[in-house]
């Protein structure tokens, strides 16, 4: 019941297209990576957000229960979308937050979509604990008859470009997911399936313990200089993201998200992402922006330099 596809992005797609029909609703956690209420316009599918909020109390992002509980509820709900670690917020759901979602699903006879494609990225705990990926059909296997994991080597073995993903479905939708996927891209190209069996076979040291902190001390080197010239930084758990708020960055306080964006790369040389790209509800992003620390430790060392020279925290 594993399906090879065309990258993570594929996979979430004939996900969304095997379970779904339109007009019909998937729960959506925002801020969100932009495929997944794209996808839902392709296919005819209204999107509803759940907004996570960055809180000073713990440090975390956090959910509304009741606002996921309003969203699931609905007749027309079909699927949930879950990415964890959790692009561009860093957010690594605990087991209490993924008990609430599996138990509100089983509920509501919704399926679980997961995009787990950075699940080798999680960073240690404040105690510094290693800290969990949890994997919903392993973890509750109640709900494995209506989850879709979906997945790729794209982030971890660094090969964004080979488009090599997976599902893994239910017995139930095998036939429905493949009949989507051949019409949708028939295959992932066989020269790339050969090429990831050396992936496939690294020992699993690389993965538990190497490649995090590949990206980990990339990630603390670049908060701590956004936080230096004035940046609002919620310490992420995973990924290789930081979702900083620039309201306290003199040169950017005044400025909406996207003029924000374009003066970092046309007056201080650093590209980045305006934050109400990831919102589809929520104004929460126009406070936002999203720095990518998955470059080399030269190319990071050189943007933090250039932040450094051209950027001042507001007094």
């Amino acid at each position: 019941n594993i399906t090879l596809t065309l990258g993570a992005t594929e996979a979430v797609a004939t996900a969304l297209r095997t379970i779904s029909c339109p007009g019909d609703k998937v729960v959506i956690f925002e801020p969100f990576h932009e495929l997944y209420p794209s996808q839902c316009d392709i296919f005819y599918l209204d999107p509803v957000y759940v907004t996570l909020h960055a809180s000073a109390e713990d440090g975390k992002w956090n959910y509304d229960l009741e606002e996921l509980k309003d969203a699931i509820v609905d007749s027309k709900t079909k699927a949930l979308i879950l990415n964890t670690p959790h692009n561009p917020t860093g957010k690594v759901f605990s087991y209490e937050e993924l008990k609430a979602i599996v138990d509100l699903c089983i509920q509501n006879d919704v399926y679980i979509i997961t995009d787990e494609i950075y699940e080798h990225m999680t960073f240690p705990d404040e105690n510094n604990k290693p800290r969990e990926h949890i994997l919903i059909p392993q973890a509750f296997p109640e709900a494995a008859d209506r989850t879709l994991v979906c997945n790729s080597i794209g982030k971890s073995a660094s090969a964004t470009g080979w488009r090599l993903g997976w599902c893994l479905h239910p017995p139930h939708l095998t036939d429905s997911y493949r009949g989507v996927h051949d019409q949708l891209v028939a295959m992932a190209p066989h020269p790339m399936q050969y090429a990831s069996l050396a992936y496939f076979t690294l020992p699993d040291q690389f993965f538990k313990e190497e490649l995090h902190l590949r990206y980990q001390s990339r990630v603390s080197m670049l908060a701590e200089a956004l936080k230096e010239v004035g940046f609002g930084i919620t310490s992420p758990e995973g990924c290789y993201y930081l979702f900083a708020d620039y309201r306290g960055v003199n040169e950017l306080s005044e400025l909406a998200p996207m003029e924000a964006a374009m003066y970092l790369i046309c007056e201080v040389g650093v590209a980045s992402v305006p934050g109400d790209n990831f919102y589809g509800k929520a104004s929460d992003g126009q406070n936002y922006i999203r720095f990518a620390a998955c470059r080399s430790l030269s190319d990071i060392k050189t943007a933090i330099a250039k932040l450094k020279a051209k950027l001042s925290a507001a007094c």
